[in-house]
């Protein structure tokens, strides 16, 4: 009865319970904070998956410190001397970051990525020829899942160069193939047509559908191109749209699309 009575029991369970209440008001505090930054930019842009990945950085930091002050606050009730404790862990801390300098160096890197504005969680990224969303972003490593559903994770110190499809806006561009044959003047009619009509239709664009004009005089067809700039990472989707519209409206107008055929003679 008399340990239950002293300090070194109901101190610990003291230190604990303010450090769990602590972690959970300031996370709170702290997510409030970033929430109304969060507010004011659009949902999923570029700085809104920044802001929401640093509010995660920013209370696992808080929590790891809160957890740390809390276990030296308890080996203090216990009698051990925190002051040479600290300096002990000071010393081994410089040994540890000899044996563990890889580690330092994804740390580092790590601060760097977010700070710097390289890429954020939700951002399409390529690194090293992989590409894919990024699902995960610590201080030590980055995860990044493809469209087959791969997952790569690369240490952070290992991220040198990175392309993000996610900061600019994006473009879809349509080149159609048709045949020598065919009137330019009719075929830029229709495709124009086409565009007034997609552009009354597509939604998350961030400008007109143009039709360029005659982009390339192939071997065996005309190439002309149309484009029109998208929100980021939507071009596949309207490129696929226009693809349909495209298809649809030249076999309206008897304007085939001229595709790569193979001629076989045979020998007597």
């Amino acid at each position: 009865m008399e340990f239950f009575k002293s300090p070194k029991f109901y101190l610990p369970i003291i230190y604990v319970v303010i450090g769990v209440f602590l972690i959970i008001v300031i996370k709170k505090i702290i997510g409030k904070g970033f929430d109304l930054k969060a507010n004011t930019l659009r949902k999923n842009s570029h700085n809104y998956k920044k802001t929401e990945t640093i509010k995660v950085l920013v209370q696992n930091i808080i929590s790891y410190f809160i957890g740390a002050v809390v276990i030296l606050s308890i080996l203090g009730v216990y009698g051990v001397d925190v002051g040479s404790l600290i300096a002990g862990l000071g010393i081994l801390g410089a040994v540890v970051g000899l044996a563990f300098q890889d580690t330092l160096k994804d740390l580092f890197a790590g601060v760097s990525i977010i700070l710097e504005n390289h890429y954020a969680i939700g951002d399409n990224i390529e690194i090293n020829g992989f590409r894919g969303e990024v699902i995960f972003l610590g201080l030590k490593t980055t995860k990044i899942k493809s469209y087959d559903g791969a997952v790569m994770m690369v240490a952070n110190r290992n991220v040198s160069e990175v392309i993000n499809y996610s900061i600019e806006e994006s473009r879809s561009t349509i080149d159609i193939s048709i045949s020598y044959d065919e009137n330019t003047d009719k075929v830029l009619k229709v495709l124009n047509e086409i565009a007034d009509t997609l552009n009354k239709e597509l939604t998350n664009t961030k400008g007109k559908v143009e039709v360029l004009g005659i982009e390339e005089l192939a071997d065996s067809a005309v190439i002309y191109r149309m484009t029109v700039p998208t929100v980021a990472m939507e071009n596949f989707g309207i490129s696929r749209k226009m693809n349909k519209e495209i298809k649809d409206r030249l076999d309206e107008a008897h304007i085939p699309i001229v595709y790569p055929q193979i001629e076989v003679h045979h020998g007597e």
